[in-house]
């Protein structure tokens, strides 16, 4: 099972921003961009990942519990990229007190 399932701590530990065209539906966007928030001229972030206390606002449920994504079919390239495992990932179930035994990600 992909521990990702019972995690998220990665959507509210990290700003998730990406280039402002995936969330443009006349360039064949995909993320709602009702959920995004512009941050520079070329960047926007999901809402409630650009502050101090980040939460994006597609995640639902609870960290490290049951917990899942709106719009996971729908989700950037930033959240397509993460991997499990990594140093990041582990920093951000450390931050939420997630414990227990993950693979770790191995790039090909």
């Amino acid at each position: 099972m992909n521990p990702c399932i019972q995690c998220g701590a990665c959507c509210a530990t990290f700003r998730v921003s990406f280039y402002w065209a995936e969330s443009d539906p006349f360039t064949g966007g995909s993320v709602p961009p009702e959920l995004t928030e512009k941050i520079s001229p070329s960047l926007v972030a999901m809402k409630g990942t650009n502050q101090p206390s980040p939460r994006c606002v597609a995640l639902e449920g609870d960290i490290g519990g049951n917990i899942g994504c709106s719009i996971y079919e729908k989700r950037s390239s930033t959240c397509r990229e993460f991997d499990y495992g990594t140093a990041d990932c582990m920093k951000a179930r450390m931050k939420h007190g997630i414990t227990g035994d993950i693979i770790p990600f191995v790039a090909a």
